[in-house]
Parts: C-alpha cells; sequence; structure tokens
C-alpha cells in the first residue's frame, strides 16, 4: 500500500493595489530612461550607415536608410585619427595602472589604523576633494616639471581619485582583521599581505574603479587642450572635435566627399566609443558589487 504526500498549497504575500501600482510605474519610468539613454547611440549608428540625403531630411531614426559604408572608408583613411587612437590606448592603458596603483596604495595605508596620523591624512585627502589650487597654478606646476608635451601630462596631475581612493579604503576595513594578522604570524610582509591576499580579495572594486579611470582617459579633452600643443600627441577627443565641429576630414575634399560630411561625422563618433561599448559587458557584472561593498557595516 502506497501513501502517496499530499503537497501543501503555497500561500503567496498578496500585494496591495498600490504595491502593484509602484512595481508597474517603475517598470515604465525604466524603461523610458533606458530608451533616453539608448535612442542616441542607436541613432548616431544608423545615421553613420544612411546617406547624407537622408540625414538631413530626418529620415534616419532606427535604422540606416540607404545602407553604406563610405564614412568608415574614408574615416580609415585619415592618418590622424590612427595616431590620435594609438595615444588615447597608451593614456588609457598607463594612466589606469598608474590610477590603480596609487589609490591602491593610499587607500590601503589609510586603512591601516596602525598609522600614526591616520585621521589627520584622511581630512587632508577629503579637502581635496572641495578645494583645489585651480587651473592655472596647476598649468604652471605642469610647466616647471617640465611636463608640457609628454605623455606624463595626460597621467600625472590626475592621477589619484579621492573619492575612488576612500571608496577602496571603505572597502578595506571591511576585510576581517584576522585574515592579516594571520598573514603576518606566517612571516608575510605588508606588500605582500597587500598583493597576495588583500587584493585577489578585492577585484570586484578594482575592476568598477578601474573601469572609472579608463573611461575618464578615454574621453579625457580638457587636459589635452591645456598640456599639449603638438598634434602627434593629441588623444582621440580632440580629433573628434576637429572632426565634429571644424569638418578637417573633409576639408579640400571633392563635392562628392563634401556630400558625406555628416556621415562622417558620425562614423568618426562611432570609431571613437567602440572600444569602451565593447570593454563594458565584461566589466558589468562587477560594478553592483565592486560600488555596494564596504558600503554597509553590519
Amino acid at each position: 500500500m502506497t501513501i502517496q504526500a499530499v503537497s501543501k498549497p503555497r500561500h503567496r504575500i498578496r500585494e496591495s493595489l498600490s504595491r502593484r501600482i509602484f512595481l508597474k510605474l517603475n517598470v515604465v519610468i525604466l524603461l523610458f530612461l533606458c530608451f533616453l539613454m539608448l535612442y542616441p547611440v542607436v541613432y548616431v549608428i544608423a545615421a553613420s550607415f544612411s546617406e547624407e540625403t537622408a540625414i538631413l531630411r530626418g529620415d534616419v531614426a532606427f535604422l540606416p536608410v540607404g545602407f553604406h559604408t563610405k564614412a568608415y572608408s574614408k574615416v580609415f583613411n585619415y592618418p590622424q585619427l590612427w595616431t590620435s587612437y594609438r595615444n588615447t590606448v597608451v593614456y588609457t592603458l598607463l594612466g589606469t595602472a598608474v590610477n590603480l596603483l596609487l589609490t591602491v596604495c593610499g587607500a590601503w595605508a589609510l586603512s591601516q589604523k596602525k598609522m600614526p596620523g591616520r585621521r589627520f591624512l584622511t581630512l587632508m585627502c577629503t579637502f581635496t576633494m572641495f578645494f583645489s589650487g585651480g587651473m592655472i597654478p596647476t598649468f604652471l606646476v605642469v610647466k616647471e616639471l617640465k611636463l608640457l608635451n609628454t605623455v606624463w601630462a595626460m597621467i600625472l596631475p590626475g592621477a589619484v581619485s579621492t573619492y575612488n581612493m576612500i571608496l577602496m579604503r571603505t572597502f578595506f576595513l571591511a576585510i576581517p582583521t584576522s585574515l592579516v594578522e594571520a598573514a603576518e604570524l606566517d612571516g608575510c610582509t605588508d606588500f605582500g599581505i597587500l598583493f597576495r591576499i588583500v587584493l585577489p580579495l578585492s577585484l570586484a572594486s578594482l575592476m568598477t574603479i578601474g573601469m572609472f579611470y579608463a573611461v575618464g582617459h578615454w574621453n579625457s579633452y580638457f587636459s589635452a587642450v591645456i598640456y599639449l600643443s603638438k598634434a602627434e600627441m593629441y588623444p582621440l577627443q580632440i580629433v573628434l572635435r576637429q572632426v565634429v565641429l571644424m569638418n578637417e576630414i573633409v576639408e579640400n575634399a571633392t563635392s562628392t566627399e563634401n556630400n558625406m560630411a555628416e556621415g562622417i561625422k558620425y562614423a568618426t563618433i562611432v570609431v571613437a566609443m567602440l572600444p569602451m561599448l565593447c570593454m563594458y559587458p565584461f566589466i558589468q557584472r562587477y560594478f553592483v558589487k565592486g560600488v555596494m561593498v564596504g558600503s554597509v557595516k553590519e
């Protein structure tokens, strides 16, 4: 004789009408915000593959009109674009590495309760978030250090973000003290504890802060305007400005190429933003954890 188990009915908590309206309203608002943020990207991509006359008439909305790749051919044959691309890649990679190294070292030092003057140094670092020397004094310092028209002019003036350093310091404070003490008992040095134990546990925060730094370097424009005067040192954003505002690619071109001016502008914008769009999906999964971890103390 077999006895069949009778499954108990599952009782769901009934949501109130106001709760259901609130959730649906949230969905509508978030979808609207997503549309506002994604549509400019979709439009620029569609316009870069569209005919010039269709762009000027306003026929382009979501899909290309009169699909062609002539604008991209013109952009890829522009030598200054690749020079600026190379410069931006160098500024981004080297700058992000310097940023992370200094941020991690500063955050680790400020998270050590045994360090003398820790509170005073933290206060001084926080002070720089609200007050700075200004643009002209900073330029004079860079000039006196002989950094104008060098790679370091694009990296050293903003080598550390105080906000990111404090965020990393908060995360380091959340790491169990017993773990660090156990490493010290095993004879591990301070640098060994930091690079062999603490940083592997901080991958989410490192990736998140590194992405912030990388995007900042990739989109850097004002620093190049102030510190660089040689065209061969210009980053991508300077060349993008010259193309969008000054039509430099189509200057002294034929009438056919001049008719492609709008398409060339959109194609240049797509080429400039493509690396960040490709890199973001691989790092996005670290964002929520990296930003939230250490923000709540239990």
